[in-house]
């Protein structure tokens, strides 16, 4: 592949300022809905991937990264489904890290190919990794992931521990009567290895059929009881982008962070937007609010705008806040997997 890197030039932050003067500084960028795992609470079994053709490509995925980050966006993420089975996955990774105004290059995975490419992942210049894990019990791995890779996970976790990256983390969703038993374990599991963890509240997004979201729900505020009957927590000040409330842990170098879509809805600090696989602007993850991108990179002379400029003009459609609701059916149908993280 050639590098496509292009000239940056520093634009004003106020480019991407929402209606709600929020600044977003923030892009989550899905490069894949295919995932090796099926996680109960994220997709069915029998889930529908899209076409090939339909997905953006490396090329065209690097392209909107580096046009974020010249309008002012600090931070990416990189997740999908499993962004680590997108073959030529590295190579996008160094052009997007590479981008002069980049400040952080992060990536979410369920942590099935990290022992063979973590080094991969630090020389390609990802700084930090978030691990999805939500068990330490191979058989209820086994359940809730419906794949037989646990100890691939924890092997590729302690394997990430080996090479230059800042704070790395555990996000575990917990699911009431399913793992609530395992909270204090996996905070000590993270701990353990100076990482941090985030606990978090389950979204109600695609129709699963393997439990009662409302059943299982349970909240962060439940989650910290639990921890402080084993933990001594305190309020701490880190921030790092995403939308967890850190604590301080005694004794501890890692943090614990909950993820309350729920119980504290945090839409009013919101700085984040997402780009599906293919190639929608997501405003916000709990609503239909988007722009496809796609005609802007495939057939950018029929465009009346450029892309710079339907970036911009997307912010307009971000609402205040979501409206999850888990006594309702799902009103958003499409599945984690195709979001974006």
């Amino acid at each position: 592949m050639n590098n496509i890197l292009h000239e940056v030039i520093p634009l004003s932050s106020a480019n991407l300022i929402d209606p709600f003067g929020r600044h977003i500084d923030y892009v989550r960028i899905s490069v894949t809905d295919r995932c090796d795992f099926r996680c109960t609470y994220c997709m069915d079994e029998d889930v529908t991937f899209l076409r090939r053709k339909d997905i953006l490509s490396l090329e065209e995925i690097v392209n909107i990264a580096q046009t974020f980050i010249k309008l002012g966006s600090k931070r990416i993420r990189i997740t999908g489904g499993e962004p680590l089975v997108r073959k030529n996955i590295l190579w996008a990774l160094e052009q997007i890290s590479n981008t002069p105004g980049l400040e952080e290059l992060t990536l979410t995975t369920n942590g099935s190919q990290l022992k063979k490419m973590a080094k991969s992942l630090s020389n390609a210049g990802v700084t930090r990794i978030n691990v999805s894990l939500d068990t330490l019990s191979p058989e209820l791995f086994e359940k809730m992931t419906r794949r037989d890779q646990f100890h691939q996970v924890i092997e590729g976790i302690e394997e990430m521990a080996l090479h230059d990256f800042k704070r790395n983390k555990i996000n575990s969703v917990i699911l009431k009567n399913h793992n609530d038993n395992e909270i204090a374990d996996l905070a000590q599991f993270a701990l353990n290895r100076n990482m941090d963890i985030s606990f978090i509240e389950e979204m109600p997004l695609g129709v699963i059929t393997d439990h009662d979201r409302a059943a299982a729900y349970i909240s962060s505020d439940e989650i910290i009881d639990t921890l402080k009957k084993r933990f001594t927590l305190n309020p701490s000040v880190l921030k790092t982008g995403g939308p967890s409330t850190y604590f301080d842990v005694e004794n501890h170098q890692g943090h614990i962070g909950i993820i309350s879509p729920h119980s504290h809805n945090f839409c009013s600090t919101c700085n984040r937007i997402r780009l599906t696989a293919e190639g929608r602007l997501l405003l916000c993850l709990g609503n239909e609010h988007s722009m496809d991108l796609k005609p802007y990179l495939r057939q950018p002379e029929e465009q009346d705008i450029t892309l710079d400029e339907a970036i911009i003009k997307s912010l307009d459609l971000k609402p205040e806040k979501h409206h999850f609701n888990l006594n309702e059916e799902p009103q958003i149908l499409r599945f984690m997997s195709a979001t974006g993280g």
